[in-house]
């Protein structure tokens, strides 16, 4: 694909064949973008650790002037070093000074591109962590030369320079926003490549057949395409099902990332409240023995066994004459129909009621789980029974003495994970961005195995692996205009 740069906008003009070799394609689409953009000649700066009292606080400048910013400000202890002369990848201690005043006492990193996180040369101010200290410091560095950096922006440079891909670039906040362990390790499995990784082989793959087949239509008196359709159906085909394995993943993935929306439910003083505070570990939840208690909606966030769940704790399930209880009711049922999983709590101790009946009315055709609360107290209802009834896995738990809470955990991971998560050899798919590429890219292909059953001609085939191929390309970048880009970071957090 071929561009210009017009009022400072990318323009795509087409499609070129055999002129620039593919692997060449993603340089062409950065320097398009940067040269575009015309950010890419400033240097920059932003603080890039929390801005709240801590111990220390880092300020990071990334361009082509870093190193001249740096050399005005700083000076070593002795006042001898000059900083702009060091070695790179090295640490020095000294003064941050604006004029003739000194601002901190400092360690400054310097690290001259290319090898830097945003390939370009790079310098971190490591200050005291105090917000004034932090600020104070900032300031200085952008009175003498730097441009404040923008959400993302030192990411967007790594992605426009070649450091990482799109979907890396993504993986870098993922990292940050992480809320459990598996969220965490499959973020840095995607940090590390291994999207970039597959996407590349199939698009590799795909490549070469478009390529193969516009070279057949160019010149067939020397390349022929006898029996060829039936050989590519094998490609497609085998295609199809590296993305539709990744697609399966997805599921997992966005559990992974964003947790699963768990809807507590029960009839009044089931102890849902008190499996909350459990869960939760700190009383989020007012418990009393007074019926109705919980009045409306409680949010909480928690890890399980590694597994973020979000946890809404409602208001008891039962025909009243209170108003506030029953909006509270109301409310009860409306988060139950929008949860990925239900945990009906049953106070073992009771009878059902006609209150239990229209919870379990709920529970069908959804994920759910029945736990089995206060075991120990004398049994009015049977496990087995309530199994029967329910056709739900059922877990005996105490909120009061602590126990279920492993057990619950196992059946949440068999009931919402395919296998067991592992994230050696396994990609996950947790970006939505991804996943509609992806279903983009599978429908691509099977207009290309519809043309071959159809017996259609051989620049059909090309056109949807084309599309096929510039769907994937997507996930990693290297089919995406300039405002995608700016949209994706634009999301970042400053400083990173």
């Amino acid at each position: 694909k071929l561009f210009q740069v017009k009022d400072g906008r990318t323009e795509a003009l087409g499609f070129c064949f055999h002129v620039f070799p593919w692997d060449n394609f993603f340089c062409i689409i950065r320097e398009a973008i940067k040269h575009g953009g015309n950010h890419m000649n400033t240097t920059i700066a932003a603080i890039s650790t929390a801005v709240s009292a801590s111990g220390i606080g880092i300020i990071r400048i990334s361009g082509p002037e870093a190193m001249d910013v740096i050399s005005r400000i700083y000076r070593s202890k002795g006042g001898k070093k000059k900083i702009k002369e060091v070695p790179t990848h090295t640490i020095h201690y000294g003064y941050i000074y604006d004029g003739e005043e000194a601002v901190d006492e400092v360690l400054v990193m310097v690290m001259r591109a290319p090898k830097t996180f945003t390939g370009e040369d790079t310098v971190e101010i490591d200050c005291h962590g105090g917000v004034y200290a932090m600020n104070r410091v900032l300031e200085t560095v952008l009175k003498n030369g730097a441009k404040i950096a923008g959400p993302g922006e030192f990411t967007k440079r790594a992605f426009l320079n070649g450091r990482l891909d799109l979907s890396q670039a993504e993986a870098v906040m993922d990292v940050i926003q992480a809320k459990n362990e598996y969220a965490l390790r499959s973020s840095m499995s995607q940090l590390k490549g291994s999207v970039q990784k597959t996407i590349k082989e199939i698009r590799n793959d795909l490549i070469y057949e478009i390529a193969f087949i516009e070279s057949a239509l160019d010149d067939p008196e020397h390349i022929s395409l006898d029996g060829y359709p039936q050989k590519l159906l094998g490609i497609v085909e085998k295609e199809q099902r590296s993305i539709d394995g990744l697609l399966k993943t997805s599921s997992d993935g966005k559990i992974i990332r964003e947790g699963i929306e768990t809807v507590i439910v029960g009839k009044p003083n089931a102890g849902k409240s008190s499996l909350l505070n459990l869960l939760v570990g700190e009383n989020k939840a007012i418990v009393t023995d007074i019926e109705g208690t919980t009045r409306d909606i409680l949010e909480e966030y928690i890890t399980l066994h590694g597994i973020t769940l979000k946890i809404v704790d409602t208001a008891g399930i039962r025909e009243t004459q209170d108003v506030v209880e029953k909006i509270g009711v109301s409310r009860a049922r409306e988060a139950a129909k929008d949860a990925d999983l239900i945990l009906y709590v049953v106070d073992s101790s009771t009878l059902l009621d006609e209150n239990d009946e229209e919870i379990i009315e709920m529970l069908k055709g959804r994920k759910a789980i029945v736990l089995y609360n206060k075991t120990d107290l004398a049994s009015a209802v049977s496990m087995e029974a309530l199994e029967e009834r329910t056709s739900h896995p059922v877990i005996p738990i105490s909120a009061k003495e602590e126990t279920g809470i492993t057990q619950l955990a196992e059946t949440i991971k068999s009931m919402f994970f395919s296998g067991k998560i592992s994230f050696n050899d396994e990609v996950y798919i947790t970006n939505a961005r991804h996943k509609e590429a992806l279903e983009e890219a599978a429908q691509s292909l099977s207009m290309v195995r519809r043309s071959i059953e159809d017996g259609m001609p051989e620049d059909f085939f090309s056109i949807d692996l084309m599309a096929a191929y510039a769907s994937l390309g997507k996930i990693t970048g290297e089919e995406v205009g300039e405002d995608l880009v700016n949209e994706i970071f634009s999301k970042f957090c400053m400083g990173k």
